[in-house]
Parts: C-alpha cells; sequence; structure tokens
C-alpha cells in the first residue's frame, strides 16, 4: 500500500522530510557516509604529504591535491545524491530500502549526475558572479533534476529540462525550502569545526606543529561526521517537493490509485484452496 500523497504545504514538506530523516536515520547516514570514507582518506593522506613537505613546500603538488580531493568530493557526493533519492523514493511510497540496495540500483545514473553535477555548479557559479539572483534563481529551477534524472530514468540535459517544468510557477516556496535546507547544511559543519579551527590557528601561531597537525585531522574528521549527519537533508527534501510537484501538477496520486487498483490480486494460499 502506497503512502496517501496529496499536496503538501511548506510546513509538511518540511515536516514529512525530517520524519523521513529520523524514522531512517541510519540508512541516510549510510549512504553518505559510505562514499564520503574515500575523501576522508584522500584528506587524510594530503594532510600527511602537506606535512612531509613543510619545509620545501611543492604549490604545483599542492594544487593538484586540492583539484583530486574536490574532484573526488563531487564524484562520492553524486553517488550519494542518487542513492539518497532512491531510497527516499521507496520510503515515501511504503517500500523497503537499504544502503547497498540503493546504491546498485541507481550505480548506471551516476555518471549522469556527476555530469549533471558539473552544469548545474558551473551555471549556478557563473550566475552568482555576475548578478547573484540569477545563480539562485539557475539553483531553483534545477533543484529537481536528479530526482528527474534518477526516477525517470531521464538524460542530463531532459532532467534538467524537466525540473524547469516541475518547479515552474513554485519559485518562492522552493526558495524558503533551499533556504532552510542550505542553513542546515552549512550551520552544523560550522558547528563541529569552528572550536578546532580556533584551535588550530592558536596552536599553529604558537608554534605548537604536533598539535597542530593532530587538530587539523580532527577538523577533517568533524567535516566528515557533519556531511554523513546532514548531507542526505537537502536531497530529502527535494525528493519529497519532487514528488509533491507531481502531485500539484500531474496528479500524480492519481496515477498511483489507477495503477494499485490495476495490479491483480495475489494468488490464494494453498490454505484458502482447500478451505
Amino acid at each position: 500500500m502506497t503512502t496517501a500523497l496529496r499536496p503538501l504545504s511548506t510546513g509538511e514538506l518540511l515536516d514529512r522530510t525530517f520524519s523521513l530523516y529520523r524514522s531512517h536515520f541510519g540508512l541516510f547516514v549510510g549512504i553518505f557516509a559510505l562514499p564520503h570514507i574515500l575523501v576522508l582518506a584522500a584528506q587524510l593522506v594530503q594532510l600527511t604529504t602537506q606535512r612531509a613537505n613543510v619545509r620545501s613546500p611543492n604549490v604545483f603538488a599542492a594544487m593538484l591535491w586540492v583539484v583530486g580531493v574536490s574532484l573526488l568530493s563531487l564524484i562520492m557526493a553524486s553517488a550519494s545524491q542518487a542513492a539518497s533519492v532512491f531510497a527516499v523514493s521507496e520510503l515515501h511510497l511504503d517500500r523497503t530500502a537499504t544502503v547497498i540496495d540503493s546504491f546498485v540500483k541507481v550505480k548506471r545514473h551516476i555518471p549522469g549526475v556527476i555530469f549533471m553535477s558539473f552544469i548545474v555548479g558551473i551555471g549556478v557559479t557563473a550566475g552568482a558572479i555576475a548578478l547573484i539572483a540569477p545563480g539562485i534563481l539557475l539553483a531553483i529551477i534545477w533543484c529537481l533534476s536528479v530526482p528527474a534524472k534518477v526516477l525517470e530514468n531521464k538524460g542530463v540535459f531532459a532532467a534538467l529540462s524537466r525540473s524547469v517544468d516541475l518547479t515552474k510557477n513554485d519559485w518562492g516556496r522552493i526558495f524558503v525550502v533551499g533556504l532552510l535546507v542550505l542553513v542546515l547544511l552549512w550551520g552544523v559543519p560550522l558547528l563541529l569545526q569552528t572550536p578546532i579551527l580556533i584551535a588550530t590557528y592558536l596552536t599553529a601561531k604558537s608554534g605548537m606543529r604536533n598539535a597542530t597537525f593532530a587538530l587539523q585531522i580532527g577538523s577533517v574528521v568533524a567535516g566528515f561526521v557533519a556531511q554523513s549527519l546532514v548531507g542526505a537533508v537537502g536531497t530529502i527534501a527535494f525528493s519529497v517537493l519532487y514528488y509533491d510537484e507531481r502531485v500539484r501538477k500531474e496528479a500524480f496520486d492519481l496515477q498511483l490509485m489507477m495503477m494499485a487498483l490495476d495490479t491483480p490480486p495475489p494468488p490464494p494460499s494453498p490454505a484458502q484452496v482447500g478451505a
């Protein structure tokens, strides 16, 4: 039996987002933590390499590390996002989902999601640099592109176009949801990392190299913990929003009801046959 879908207010949408997150905390933390372990490992190797070369720093090598870690982070974030969209879809429609199954089911979509993340990132950044408002607008109209890509099996540009259609005439509500999600996604890492960064600055100023290195490791680990804890919240919110827009614009709830009516009943059990 699927969830009774209906148009949601902004408050109801956020309530359903956090309800899904709380009820399946381990699932969503696992989906974001599993790929980001590789990012954490790369960051720790980067810190160790930089410490070993502190007396004769190689600027080119340092830049390569930054680019490499950033690229790896984008790839892992895209994989986590795609898997989270699938998990939210399953749970939102009263089906079960697991960490491994979520990744397996979306593995063929991950390259497209990575490419789409590049396009969205470049477009939003360029728009923000230009006049800020265009960047915000692009972020709004493309916010449902990953759910469209994963759940409707669309190509990259078709998914971007689909997101534009679904978000039409609802920019204000989407902006509010996105702003609240952004505050959470930035706030938790800031809360965890700021005290460590302050301590790192003070120890570095005092010449305490060992303590500084330990605090740098602590900051990287804190970033990993924050990403694992709250990384899925935005994906959950926009996945629920994706279904809400389909219910509003395409009567998706009626489509599901008709599909349920068209499903043949299960065959009777042997006990029922012999009764």
